[in-house]
């Protein structure tokens, strides 16, 4: 963990502006005040990127902007359909406020928050590899964006104390591979979706939804599926594992 965190102070120290890159589902979980602190002591100007953006309601995005404009300028971007990155690039030139030379812009954010598609979205060309693996971008890479901008492409932000495993599901920081409680990690993502878009749910899996528990619906939606085993019970992991990655690839919206 030392290393990342001497990576993260060494790119907000050698940056003229920071972006910080967080998943529109999750705008407190995604970011860091520890960052944040950094980069507000070393006096750098910086912008909060609302990735992910597609998949939430318009009214929650305008909410979360509202509250995080107090702190710095904020700004949607969606990777999936481009929108965005225009206005980020005109809000880089404009917080940098630099003439003549060319700027250097790191890019921080948990893993999986799309960092590297963001860049991509502002360059207009593939120039950051990307994957759907989390930690996917190893070290530290330059890339050129034009217009006199420069990004540092950096590894996610681990963050330094993050032990619970049924977020670090739901972030999508631990694909199904590596989390080992696929049922509770499940359970936690019933639960945000059931809150915030049920309706959506019950679409998606084709089920009925009234009282049930998000343990029922898990139910549910293993029976939907035909995840059954011998005895005709629902298989949870098999189900859990679906319900995972469904989430993780931005199928089911909040």
């Amino acid at each position: 963990m030392a290393s990342y965190k001497a990576l993260v102070k060494d790119v907000i120290k050698k940056a003229d502006i920071l972006l910080e890159v967080i998943d529109a589902r999750f705008p407190d979980e995604t970011r860091n005040s520890e960052v944040e602190r950094e980069i507000i002591r070393l006096n750098k100007p910086f912008i909060i990127v609302i990735n992910k953006s597609d998949l939430v309601s318009r009214e929650k995005l305008e909410k979360t902007k509202a509250r995080l404009s107090r702190i710095a300028p904020v700004i949607f971007v969606s990777s999936k359909d481009r929108s965005g990155t225009t206005m980020l690039r005109h809000q880089i030139l404009e917080s940098a406020s630099m003439k003549g030379k060319d700027i250097l812009v790191g890019t921080l954010g948990y893993p999986n928050v799309g960092k590297s598609s963001v860049i991509n979205g502002v360059t207009g060309r593939h120039r950051a590899s990307t994957s759907p693996v989390s930690g996917h971008t190893k070290g530290v890479q330059h890339v050129d964006a034009g217009s006199r901008i420069m990004f540092i492409d950096t590894p996610g932000v681990i963050p330094f104390d993050e032990k619970d495993e049924y977020l670090q599901g739901l972030l999508g920081i631990k694909d199904v591979t590596h989390l080992k409680d696929h049922v509770g990690a499940a359970l936690k993502i019933i639960e945000k979706v059931l809150a915030e878009n049920r309706t959506g749910l019950e679409s998606f899996y084709n089920i009925t939804i009234e009282n049930e528990t998000s343990y029922d619906v898990l139910e549910l939606i293993g029976k939907e599926c035909n995840f059954l085993q011998r005895k005709g019970e629902v298989d949870e992991t098999r189900t859990a594992t679906r319900i995972i990655n469904d989430w993780q690839n931005g199928l089911l919206l909040v």
